[in-house]
């Protein structure tokens, strides 16, 4: 069948675009015809013309989502193309969902869309391979990849606070992607124009974190002054000392007046908290402020882990596979015995486990085509330590499983500075803590027990902010 048979049903109550794309496809040989309505669009659809539709969302009659499932129906196999001038996650998600072949926003390049329709009306096996490297790369464009059930819920939720000015809380497990998340909240909310300032209390030392956050010696060029009229995402919130989480509680409800000193006045900024760990759990244990969890738990977040939304493994492998290639990277493609390996693994790391998994493939390996060999080589080189039926694990192996997820969840696989001090407080300030509680806040038993000096024990109680334990009956 060539071009000049094939027929383009181009629906868009614009006038002119309706002209472009019709003097644009014509002069490549295809039949147009255009119409500025959904109902004629259907009629026409219904009474069989049309090899492939390129149209609007928004029409003057009805939206084109609550359409395209009728034309699905009549006739699964034809293409659909949707533009739209909502270039937003929740337009590109949706048009997923209802089955669009693609999604060009507006304003769109010519070639692009001209591209895309090549695309479309290719063989039945050609337009699968050429739709999957297009949604490859329309997903290497969003902030967030999946078209889940899960993720659908996560979309939702984000197009509800995007218009919003509300202090979210994400939950989710390590290298579920929950910057994403908040960096989507602010790309596309009210404060798109203002800066997205990151800090990860994991990885500032404790004694550093009112300094970073505050400003030394009450300057106010930390964090909070510098994301003055945009927003300020706190990463890992479980892992704020209690001072600090007195100090933010005191400035996010007015009782402690903190100023930007290029403006002289309070800070005008959005909060986005996530954290990996259970916050009640931290609130029963005396290291986290029932307060400041209510004060942030405004609006949560709940990131599903990679293991229940397997059916976007694919479609992420593609996009990092692209991303990959985009860096320098040779081009590789995975087959589909190795997909299948792919969505059959738990991902502890999540989302993170799979980029890393997939950067380190197209790095190490010179085949083209990845296979379920490869794959699965390279996942036995992640296994755990202790495997069910040897004993628990150790001290070390549960250690050096911990450290390692800590170096997969980096984005490039380098922790900040400071790693090796980072790692003995955080052993540290546990054992000492337990052991507090074992004698019941006894220090003089407790540096017995530790085999330490009491004033060595009293320091550093001191200088890792170790909170005394309550005695409980």
């Amino acid at each position: 069948m060539n071009a000049a048979a094939k027929k383009i049903l181009i629906a868009d109550d614009d006038s002119s675009i309706r002209l472009v794309l019709s003097q644009a496809f014509t002069r490549l040989g295809y039949q147009v015809r255009a119409t500025g309505n959904a109902t004629t669009l259907l009629k026409w659809v219904s009474d069989g013309e049309g090899d492939l539709v390129v149209t609007d969302v928004l029409m003057p009659d009805e939206n084109v989502f609550n359409v395209l499932p009728r034309i699905r129906k009549q006739r699964p196999r034809l293409p659909v193309i949707v533009m739209s001038a909502q270039n937003s996650l929740v337009t590109a998600v949706n048009a997923a969902e209802v089955g669009a072949f693609e999604y060009v926003p507006k304003p769109f390049d010519l070639d692009d869309m001209t591209s895309a329709a090549h695309r479309a009306l290719a063989k039945p096996a050609e337009a699968e391979a050429a739709r999957s490297q297009a949604r490859a790369v329309r997903d290497d464009r969003l902030p967030l990849i999946g078209r889940s059930a899960p993720m659908q819920d996560v979309y939702r939720t984000i197009a509800r606070l995007v218009g919003a000015d509300l202090t979210v809380l994400i939950l989710g497990e390590s290298g579920a992607g929950k910057e994403l998340v908040a960096r989507a909240l602010h790309d596309m909310g009210r404060r798109r124009d203002g800066r997205f300032v990151v800090i990860n209390l994991a990885a500032v030392p404790r004694e550093r974190v009112e300094a970073e956050l505050f400003g030394k010696d009450d300057s106010g060029y930390g964090k909070l002054a510098e994301a003055d009229g945009g927003t300020l995402f706190l990463d890992e919130i479980g892992d704020m000392p209690l001072d600090a989480q007195t100090r933010l509680l005191r400035v996010i409800d007015g009782s402690e007046v903190a100023l930007n000193p290029r403006t002289g006045r309070r800070p005008n900024v959005r909060i986005i908290a996530a954290t990996n760990r259970d916050l009640r759990a931290l609130i029963q244990q005396g290291l986290f402020r029932e307060d400041l969890y209510f004060r942030l738990n405004v609006a949560p977040i709940r990131l599903p882990p990679l293991r229940d939304r397997t059916d976007d493994i694919p479609d992420l492998a593609r996009a990092f596979l692209l991303r990959a290639n985009r860096e320098g990277l040779p081009v590789k493609t995975l087959d589909a015995g190795a997909m299948d390996r792919l969505k059959a693994h738990n991902w502890p790391g999540n989302v993170r486990e799979l980029e890393n998994l997939i950067r380190r493939i197209c790095a190490l390996y010179a085949e083209d085509l990845i296979t379920a060999r490869i794959v699965e080589r390279e996942l036995a080189d992640q296994q755990p330590l202790a495997e069910p039926g040897q004993g628990p694990a150790t001290l070390a192996q549960l250690v050096e499983r911990h450290l390692s997820s800590y170096f997969a969840d980096q984005p490039d696989g380098l922790p900040p500075p400071g790693l090796y001090d980072r790692v003995l407080e955080e052993m540290e300030r546990p054992l000492i803590q337990l052991t507090l509680g074992a004698t019941r806040g006894n220090q003089v038993r407790a540096a017995e027990i530790l085999g330490l000096n009491r004033n060595t024990l009293r320091k550093k109680i001191q200088d890792l902010g170790v909170e005394m334990a309550r005695s409980r009956r």
